[in-house]
């Protein structure tokens, strides 16, 4: 009964959002809610909800002190050059634009945090996507696929999940999985320029009269004219990402103070030598006492981002309520092993695809955790019966994760579309069949330079 309900209640919250018949945050409370009680749960839901608020609480604590910091950072400029350097080379064209968002993405997500990823490549690029008339959707799915394919780096966390679940290195997971990340993020770039080429042919190049669209203009500023003197690309490239150069958040003296407390940020979040959340309310705060002195300016720098902080936060929370029930009423543990049981002796020598490719659905419909520390266990230790090392299990375990990132389980990329403008449902059907076909090349990868065995 447990299995039914679990694989039922997914479906009903899939139907719901990709149908736009519930918002995320509603079908996250409102769904589990319902089908924890029809499992028995009875008033002990109470209890399991809180459980699973207890376990995001330091995702939300993230999420909340992380925009707030990153948000600082493009307030006072920090990020101005470089977004500045990528305007330049993108130009007036959709398809670099396009291609460049996916190059952006890869390179920042080299810090294994998808919310800096998407914060950055938002702040950066959305205005421009926007100007320019190229779908935000188009960006989403752009950033999504790039910081997916990349979060099997060991410090993005699945790798050390499966690494710790079945007592090994990540080194020995992730190093022989490298080919297998380099071709997903070649097909990834393939998608991006694909995507970019359609919005070329749909929209050819767009370009502005920097005299007939004043700062702040919305995307009816985006004039007709094709073609522009190279003098005026620095004064469009400013207005269409935004970046008044006279804002009075800007903070030019303090660019080296604060390039200098990113990259230590970075690094210190790299060693792992604090929890994650407890390194970005340190920097939060020492960002905001030495950019913003006064009172007033801090309570103004927070309430600027308020809006991106609200929804994320509440979509945190309410995942909570489904990770809760999930748990609490035993139905993750139920489906796993009904998913392990049905699986024939005669499939036995391919465990490792087979892991592979049930890690694409299942770490889209459960956490990290749930399927590392309570599936992958399960399985290795039936596929170690034909044959199969532990290490191999786990370097098949992590090519889900492009799909994986898409989850509405997912604060990150709740983050990503929340920054954009973009609805769940409309993202999850451009990208859901992509990210599909990037975990099945890397797992084929893996599989044909033999550091996943195939029977």
């Amino acid at each position: 009964m447990l299995v039914v309900l679990g694989f039922l209640m997914v479906a009903t919250f899939m139907y719901l959002i990709m149908s736009k018949r519930a918002t995320p945050v509603v079908g996250l409370i409102l769904i589990p809610v319902a089908f924890g009680l029809i499992a028995g749960a009875g008033t002990d839901i109470g209890d399991m909800i809180v459980d699973g608020v207890e376990s995001l609480a330091p995702t939300a604590a993230l999420l909340f002190f992380a925009i707030v910091f990153f948000g600082i950072m493009i307030d006072v400029g920090l990020f101005d050059p470089l977004v500045r350097l990528i305007l330049r080379l993108v130009r007036d064209d959709p398809a670099r634009l396009v291609i460049g968002t996916a190059v952006l993405a890869m390179v920042v997500s080299l810090d294994g945090d998808g919310s800096t990823t998407f914060i950055i490549t938002t702040s950066a690029l959305l205005p421009l996507y926007l100007k320019l008339k190229v779908s935000p959707v188009v960006l989403t799915v752009v950033a999504g696929l790039a910081n997916a394919t990349m979060n099997i780096i060991p410090w993005g966390g699945p790798t050390v999940r499966a690494a710790s679940a079945l007592g090994l290195s990540p080194s020995e997971v992730f190093v022989p999985m490298i080919p297998s990340l380099v071709v997903g993020l070649v097909v990834v770039l393939g998608f991006a320029a694909h995507l970019g080429f359609v919005e070329r042919r749909r929209l050819g190049k767009l370009t502005w009269k920097p005299d007939l669209m004043p700062l702040g203009a919305g995307p009816s500023g985006v004039g007709t004219t094709i073609g522009k003197d190279t003098d005026e690309a620095g004064e469009v490239g400013q207005l269409a990402a935004g970046l008044d150069p006279d804002r009075p958040t800007l903070r030019p003296r303090l660019l080296p103070f604060n390039a200098i407390l990113t990259v230590a940020l970075l690094v210190v979040l790299g060693l792992d030598i604090l929890p994650i959340p407890v390194l970005f309310m340190i920097a939060a705060g020492i960002a905001l006492a030495v950019n913003f002195p006064r009172v007033v300016d801090q309570s103004a720098a927070i309430a600027r981002h308020s809006s991106s902080i609200v929804s994320v936060v509440a979509m945190v929370f309410a995942a909570a309520v489904l990770t809760g029930v999930f748990q609490g009423t035993g139905m993750v543990e139920s489906m796993a092993l009904w998913l392990t049981g049905v699986v024939p002796d005669a499939l036995g020598p391919f465990l490792a695809v087979i892991t592979g490719l049930l890690s694409i659905p299942m770490t889209f419909f459960m956490t990290n955790d749930a399927f590392y520390f309570g599936v992958l266990p399960v399985l290795a230790e039936t596929a170690a019966q034909y044959g199969i090392e532990p290490v191999e299990m786990a370097r098949a375990s992590i090519t889900g994760q492009p799909v994986h990132m898409q989850s509405p389980l997912v604060p990150a990329i709740l983050l990503l579309v929340t920054l954009a403008g973009v609805p769940l449902a409309d993202h999850h059907r451009k990208v859901l069949w992509r990210a599909g076909v990037v975990s099945v090349v890397m797992l084929v990868v893996g599989v044909v330079l033999g550091q996943i065995p195939f029977g």
